[in-house]
């Protein structure tokens, strides 16, 4: 699964990383993004937009939001038919920007490590977005992060990881024109191993509160 991440790249970063044409925020960078809180995602409409969404989907036709609570992932193996993603599958893909994302080592406590790709940069998990109208008339975007079966170098830590999009395949999947059910679907696959690492951090994470940069530092196991 993916409970907890990072990202903290400045914007320039993002922007160019992602070949975003325009944006609507200027975000604060997170040591520690939990759900609930606003993520920041690229989608696009025939131009690449950097924005925002609430982490944890509420379909279009739910009655009560709190269903979000249960929705921050969405597992790659179901999307295409669970009636809560299915239409977000076919035209609402989006990528969920990160720097790293957090497991736990289990032992007699749980160790927290952080994962992220060798070379530093910024990447895009797969994600859905979805637009809800509250009773009251207003809009509330709301975003999931699709999970797969974990690497060689996450299996250690958790069965499950989030899907990450390779760069090559941006295009693809965010082009919400184009809908090929299986070659969408084959994206969705753990992320190759030899381009992650992971280190131990402080059990400071443990708490979504504590929001700092020394999150991310590497300590003595």
């Amino acid at each position: 699964m993916c409970g907890r991440f990072v990202l903290c790249s400045p914007t320039r970063t993002i922007i160019e990383e992602f070949r975003v044409d325009k944006t609507t925020l200027e975000y604060i960078p997170s040591y520690n993004i939990a759900p609930t809180q606003n993520i920041v995602i690229v989608k696009t409409d025939g131009t690449r937009i950097l924005t925002q969404c609430k982490w944890g989907f509420i379909p279009s036709w739910a009655k009560d939001p709190s269903i979000s609570h249960s929705m921050i992932n969405a597992r790659a193996e179901t999307i295409a038919d669970k009636p809560a993603f299915r239409d977000a599958f076919k035209n609402q893909r989006c990528l969920v920007v990160a720097d790293g994302f957090y497991e736990w080592k289990k032992g007699k406590t749980k160790t927290p490590v952080y994962i992220r790709l060798k070379s530093g940069k910024p990447f895009g998990f797969a994600g859905l977005y979805s637009i809800w109208t509250s009773p009251e008339g207003d809009e509330i975007r709301t975003c999931t992060i699709i999970t797969t079966e974990s690497n060689e170098i996450v299996s250690s830590l958790h069965d499950r990881m989030p899907a990450i999009i390779s760069r090559e395949n941006y295009d693809l999947w965010l082009d919400p024109a184009s809908f090929d059910r299986e070659k969408l679907l084959s994206l969705l696959k753990p992320y190759d191993s030899s381009e992650m690492e992971w280190h131990t951090v402080s059990k400071k994470v443990n708490s979504p509160s504590y929001n700092e940069p020394d999150n991310i530092k590497p300590i003595e196991n």
